[in-house]
């Protein structure tokens, strides 16, 4: 880069940190960013020139890659005739195809899309259908929803709700957001055995509260960012016959773990369940845009047309995007061609076997991995800004959180680029250990600010 070019970079990057808020972060002090100018399969480019591999898909999302020739033509050919138009009272061919796709590929009793515009907003929507069905069914003493610990549905106020009570964003928040109930996590673990025991535990709840709630909603298999936690499908097997048994719906959020990510297409087909009302978001579009779906069965939506209301109450401006539509249904086209599954067991495959070291390391708690899902657990908090920057140092994009170091990469990585990316999580992991085991071993009278 040269010097002017590298100068006005400084003066972009101290505007961005000046003016610009990033997500999870304080204005008064920032966590650092990267200036990247362009994408390209599974790499970033930065402004530099360095040229990352991506572990994260864009927050789960671009499972095809960046530059991926089929979305960015179905996107420039929507762009050069209906970029967008109002929902209401109007409908497009995108969103048509988007629907028929979905209709096809999830379960055959979720026969109703309505399109939403991001991933926090397919679960209002999917909350509001559950409330506004009891209405039409005469019952309003259901307008309560019942979701377990450990979960993250999303930022807008309802989804807050339903995340973590005591580790989410909400509690700050305090009497503004919803009461709701909360169940224990499920136990973590993917293969861990699922009791009587555990079934009698969740058979309480519903026993206790079922006459005040609407719905349950749950990340299916995999809980994201409220820490990475598999848990076994035996779990979600037994809350969908309870909900069944006490007349609560099942939504199922699988805005992180739809499209393939945890090796099925979706991850309630883990249990061979189907929900009531399903979430869908991220790998939609194939992170080229945002857009989100949520799906509901017919009951659900005649008993919706039987409230006083007699229509449902929600209608984003940005509802049905032609682009966003358009930019899906290729996304789903590809997804449709099957090579995914081969994709992501080999991501599995290569995962397992390449991380299983890092369980030796001092500040290592847990290994674990499912489908294109690798996590590295630490025993405490990591610093994220420093791991970033080791991260980039190594030539790849990895942002961890909480104690956790994970990837969840593109379905298109090469074998030799997931290498890259798991030894550098290997190495970054190792650091870690190495520094608490020398700070263990110096005086006490040594600073370590």
């Amino acid at each position: 880069m040269n010097n002017s070019k590298a100068s006005d970079l400084k003066l972009d990057l101290a505007f961005d940190s000046t003016h610009i808020w990033h997500p999870y972060t304080s204005m008064a002090s920032p966590l650092p960013v990267q200036a990247v100018v362009s994408g390209q399969g599974c790499e970033l480019t930065l402004a530099d020139g360095t040229v990352l591999i991506d572990g994260t898909s864009s927050w789960w999302a671009c499972v095809h890659g960046y530059g991926h020739p089929e979305i960015l033509a179905a996107m420039e050919q929507q762009l050069h005739t209906l970029s967008h138009v109002m929902f209401g009272g109007i409908t497009h061919k995108p969103a048509i195809d988007v629907a028929k796709l979905l209709i096809e590929m999830t379960s055959p009793a979720l026969s109703k899309v309505f399109l939403a515009d991001s991933g926090s907003i397919a679960v209002e929507v999917a909350i509001k259908m559950a409330l506004q069905y009891w209405q039409g069914r005469n019952n309003k003493d259901k307008q309560c929803i019942l979701t377990v610990k450990s979960g993250y549905h999303g930022d807008t106020f309802a989804a807050m709700s339903v995340c973590d009570p005591d580790g989410g964003m909400h509690t700050m928040f305090g009497a503004n957001v919803t009461s709701q109930l909360f169940m224990p996590a499920p136990r973590l673990g993917f293969d861990a055995p699922f009791s009587l025991e555990d079934e009698q535990a969740l058979r309480a709840q519903f026993e206790q509260h079922h006459a005040q709630v609407a719905a349950v909603i749950i990340e299916p298999i995999m809980q994201g960012a409220g820490g990475m936690r598999f848990y076994s499908p035996a779990y979600l097997r037994a809350l969908r016959k309870l909900c069944t048994q006490f007349d609560v719906l099942l939504i199922l959020d699988e805005i992180a773990t739809g499209f393939g990510r945890t090796g099925k297409l979706f991850a309630y087909e883990h249990a061979n369940i189907q929900a009531d009302i399903l979430c869908l978001g991220k790998a939609l579009t194939g992170g080229y845009i945002s857009l989100a779906a949520t799906l509901c069965t017919d009951e659900v939506a005649q008993g919706i047309s039987d409230s006083p209301a007699g229509v449902f109450m929600h209608g984003p401006t940005f509802m049905g995007n032609p682009l966003a539509c358009a930019a899906a249904a290729a996304s789903l086209t590809l997804i449709k061609q099957n090579h995914w599954p081969k994709q992501v067991a080999a991501i599995e495959a290569q995962l397992k076997l390449e991380l299983a070291g890092a369980i030796e390391f001092a500040q290592v708690k847990d290994v674990r991995v499912l489908g294109a899902v690798g996590v590295i657990e630490m025993n405490h908090q990591v610093n994220t800004a420093k791991l970033q920057q080791s991260f980039v140092d190594l030539g790849v994009w990895v942002r961890p959180f909480s104690n956790l170091i994970y990837i969840m990469p593109p379905y298109s990585i090469s074998s030799a680029q997931l290498s890259q990316l798991t030894q550098a999580m290997k190495q970054v992991a190792a650091s870690i250990s190495n520094e608490n085991n020398q700070s263990e071993n110096e005086p006490s009278f040594i600073s370590h600010g």
